[in-house]
């Protein structure tokens, strides 16, 4: 059996980048888990004294508080620095942007439609910039049982994918007035969702690693089944079963943006293991 990576899979940008922040910045805590990654969340525990806080109240003045991936709530920022927490940012610059175009374009009197899942820590966060409020859609069918005025502004999380977005802008676009699209989707989450769209076309067995609340590598494995239905999302070597490869002659992988590369090689060697290679 063929074992093929995709071409683009993994860490991302934002993510490699918190990890350096954690790693320089030993004996603190995270505010929410850093990535959505339980396994490299325990390592930067185990090897660098990183901890996590679940709770912004817990921390104390002097305590240094690392923000996570994902950013947090406006005025949970505003409340750790007023309370002489030594904060350090490690939200990802891509997160950041679409807060920035939130509070902007509320301010300016634009209603802000943001397309992600409400509940992800990323919209709670980017949701919290927009001054006078925003709505959250997950789907098109969702907006069109919404008003707005006749300006609009429209982000996305950074994780979504592309066709639906677009759909959405599509809509809007020759109903109103004005509508201002952001493109807030990531750069890495276009060529993993691409490349594993190219992969997932040619395997006969696709694995997906990457945390189960992995907002990304939901999507990854989304776009994965609808090409080749025996797709498979773990989180680590340790939920492969033999039988998926049973008559199987190319297995593809890809991996989240959260996902670093030991899990990865730990998951191709258990692959090999269970097929003899």
């Amino acid at each position: 059996m063929k074992i093929e990576l995709a071409e683009n899979y993994g860490f991302c940008f934002g993510v490699k980048r918190a990890i350096k922040i954690a790693e320089e910045n030993r004996d603190s805590s995270t505010y929410g888990p850093l990535i959505h990654n339980s396994k490299e969340i325990a390592r930067l525990d185990k090897d660098f004294k990183v901890g996590l806080i679940e709770d912004f109240r817990e921390f104390k003045s002097g305590d240094k508080a690392i923000v996570r991936t994902h950013g947090i709530p406006k005025k949970e920022l505003e409340a750790l620095h007023e309370n002489g927490v030594d904060v350090v940012d490690a939200t990802c610059p891509y997160v950041t942007k679409p807060q920035q175009i939130c509070q902007e374009m509320s301010e300016a009197g634009y209603d802000v439609l943001i397309f992600g899942d409400e509940s992800h820590p990323e919209i709670k966060g980017v949701k919290s910039y927009a001054t006078h409020g925003a709505q959250v859609v997950t789907s098109l069918d969702e907006v069109k049982d919404l008003k707005f005025n006749d300006r609009i502004a429209l982000v996305a999380q950074t994780t979504r994918k592309v066709e639906e977005y677009m759909s959405i802008a599509n809509y809007l676009i020759p109903r109103h007035k004005e509508v201002r699209v952001f493109n807030t989707i990531c750069n890495a989450t276009f060529e993993n969702q691409e490349a594993v769209d190219d992969i997932s076309k040619k395997a006969d067995v696709m694995i997906i690693i990457g945390g189960k609340n992995s907002s990304n590598t939901k999507q990854l494995f989304s776009i994965s089944h609808d090409n080749c239905s025996d797709s498979y999302h773990i989180e680590d070597e340790n939920e492969i079963e033999a039988s998926w490869f049973n008559n199987k002659e190319y297995c593809g992988i890809t991996a989240g943006a959260s996902t670093p590369d030991w899990i990865i090689q730990n998951v191709i060697n258990s692959i090999k293991r269970s097929v003899n290679i």
